[in-house]
């Protein structure tokens, strides 16, 4: 199982920018895929999940209403659209798939590597 994800890079505050997730390895319509994110210094945490097969989502409250999670069943990809970023949202963001939608990271099972986000003010 492999995850991979992309679109990360510098971006402004207030602009937008979409990471996406691409799966591959297996058939991920019984998984949760979700978002975390960790900045220089702290540890990593929740942004955003959703299940595969019942577009279910759940928002870190620090994100909701800017972050919107989507994905393309046909390309076994998911997505973090991420409109009007502030600077606090610079951290590196990672992609998982695990069983349950949950907020805890121990709850995924498979992680891709990270993409770099810098929002600058």
């Amino acid at each position: 199982v492999q995850l991979q994800a992309s679109g990360g890079g510098l971006v402004q505050a207030g602009g937008s920018l979409r990471l996406s997730c691409a799966g591959s390895g297996r058939t991920f319509s019984n998984y949760v895929m979700g978002w975390f994110r960790q900045a220089p210094g702290k540890e990593r945490e929740f942004v955003s999940a959703m299940r595969w097969n019942s577009a279910s989502t759940t928002y870190a409250d620090s994100v909701k209403g800017r972050f919107t999670i989507s994905r393309d069943n046909a390309k076994n990809t998911v997505f973090l659209q991420m409109n009007s970023p502030k600077p606090e949202d610079t951290a590196v963001y990672y992609c998982a798939a695990g069983p349950l939608i949950l907020t805890s990271e121990e709850s995924y099972d498979y992680w891709g590597r990270g993409t770099q986000v810098t929002v600058s003010s």
